[in-house]
């Protein structure tokens, strides 16, 4: 099977599991899962261990219910990215005359997460909550209450988020292990909400150790063959003891009984940073890399193939300002050894930025030491600004007839923060959405630009509000550089 082949399996993989210690209080009062006492080596398992395991770990355990409204697209035949674009006219009369029914039917996913401090903080995955225009959190199994909740901070990259809701009292929280010393063949139980049933554990090994599956996750996973499901996404992996070890992540899709779950240790150093910035900063040198071959490593003169070739230099990066040429490659990194592109890439995203290391390269032949002060990702800020709460947005004046709305009159700074860029026509943005509301459901999202309603110009809020009506609007909004309809 063909690398590319393998990705796709293992992506369906992480989709589908959603089906469709400096932060922690140190309050006495504080609720923690049950730590059973450590199994001595040689001695059987006793018979209720699981049973015990299950009492303690599962009162952490969080049922996630997400939902998000299909966002309107200009479909062309041959797909989204190409092909020729449909009749304006058909589009019009479609969307206008002819509304899809299914336009603005939501759609929703399960997934789990774990209660890592009282106050309702919990840990998850992020593609279980990425997207996500509701988020409901279930605590007890069989409860008809669930809580809303609000992503505090997501990474794609690591695949680990943080939400928060604010519960009626004091929650149990998972008391969190490590990692580091988990050995093959010790005997681990995964917690989840496979298939929606809630508070289900299943129980296994721990099949590998340091799995690499870099289209999926820059973190080396565990892995296990305890049952993981579509629905376990976010939940805990726990050892004998209770303490997590790892967040199931991901299934090998092609297999039964491979599963994958996120070292805690790792996630540990996460989410301070998370919950703070509500994105990771990693280290950022700016070049375009490649393995190396033994045919690669003849030609460029090296005794062997370890090491990441450089295969680009970005203009004005770290790379490019320290003298990093394209057919460099780079053995050591900070004192780390460099043995591929993927422990480079781990070695530079692990440094702090503004950092001056040394970089020991290869070129043509000859060893070379290089200082390179690492630089920032602009695309981790982009996802920051995608991903958090828009601070300092001003309140607007909220929509007639309950539409569940507010706008603001247009502002170039309020343009720069939503990304609107430059536009011909100064009219009203949309600042917030109620959950749930007739707006949220029709896809209408904060930095939406209102150019008319019902036909009719909306210079100012004023306007807006005048041509609305309770039920039956039309909508000509600006929506990510597009403009598109939307019925309300």
């Amino acid at each position: 099977m063909k690398p590319s082949q393998v990705t796709k399996f293992f992506l369906m993989a992480v989709l589908s599991l959603s089906v469709g210690s400096a932060f922690f209080s140190t309050s006495s009062a504080r609720a923690e899962t049950q730590v059973l006492p450590k199994l001595k080596e040689g001695e059987p398992l006793p018979h209720d261990l699981f049973v015990k395991l299950a009492r303690a770990v599962n009162p952490a355990v969080v049922n996630i219910n997400t939902s998000y409204i299909p966002k309107m697209t200009q479909f062309r035949r041959g797909g989204p990215q190409g092909g020729v674009p449909r009749d304006p006219i058909f589009e019009l009369f479609e969307q206008f005359m002819v509304p899809n029914p299914r336009q603005a039917q939501p759609s929703q996913s399960l997934g789990t997460g774990f209660i890592i401090r009282e106050d309702g903080l919990i840990l998850t995955n992020n593609h279980v909550i990425e997207g996500a225009d509701e988020i409901k959190v279930t605590i007890e199994e069989g409860s008809k209450e669930s809580f809303d909740a609000t992503v505090i901070g997501a990474d794609a990259r690591t695949d680990i988020a943080l939400i928060k809701i604010k519960p009626n009292k004091k929650l149990t929280v998972a008391r969190l292990g490590s990692s580091k010393d988990l050995e093959v063949g010790e005997w681990v139980a995964a917690f989840g909400n496979p298939y929606g049933h809630g508070h289900s554990m299943s129980k296994g090994t721990v099949s590998a150790i340091g799995r690499e599956i870099e289209e999926l996750n820059m973190l080396p996973f565990i892995q296990t063959d305890a049952s993981i499901n579509p629905g376990n996404s976010g939940g805990p992996l726990v050892n004998t003891q209770g303490l997590v070890v790892g967040v199931n992540t991901a299934i090998d899709a092609r297999a039964q009984g491979i599963g994958f779950a996120i070292p805690i240790d790792q996630v540990k150093d996460l989410i301070p940073q998370l919950e703070k910035n509500g994105s990771i900063q990693r280290g950022f040198l700016g070049v375009g890399l490649q393995d190396l071959n033994p045919n690669w490593a003849d030609q460029l003169g090296l005794k062997n193939a370890d090491g990441a070739l450089i295969t680009q230099v970005m203009p004005n990066t770290a790379a490019d300002k320290a003298g990093i040429k394209p057919y460099d490659v780079v053995v050591k990194f900070n004192g780390d050894e460099i043995e591929d592109s993927q422990d480079l890439s781990r070695a530079v995203a692990k440094t702090k930025i503004g950092q001056s290391v040394p970089v020991e390269v290869y070129r043509e032949g000859k060893k070379k030491t290089l200082k390179v002060k690492v630089g920032k990702n602009d695309d981790d800020d982009k996802q920051a600004r995608r991903e958090r709460p828009r601070e300092n947005t001003p309140s607007g004046k909220a929509a007639p007839h309950d539409l569940g709305f507010e706008v603001v009159e247009y502002s170039s700074s309020l343009a720069k923060r939503f990304e609107i860029g430059a536009v011909s026509s100064k009219n009203p943005i949309v600042v917030d959405v109620e959950r749930g509301s007739k707006a949220s459901q029709s896809g209408l999202a904060p930095g939406d630009v209102i150019l008319d309603v019902n036909r009719k110009p909306t210079k100012s809020v004023d306007a807006i509000f005048k041509s609305l009506k309770k039920s039956g609007n039309i909508l000509r909004v600006l929506k990510n550089g597009r403009v598109v309809l939307i019925g309300l």
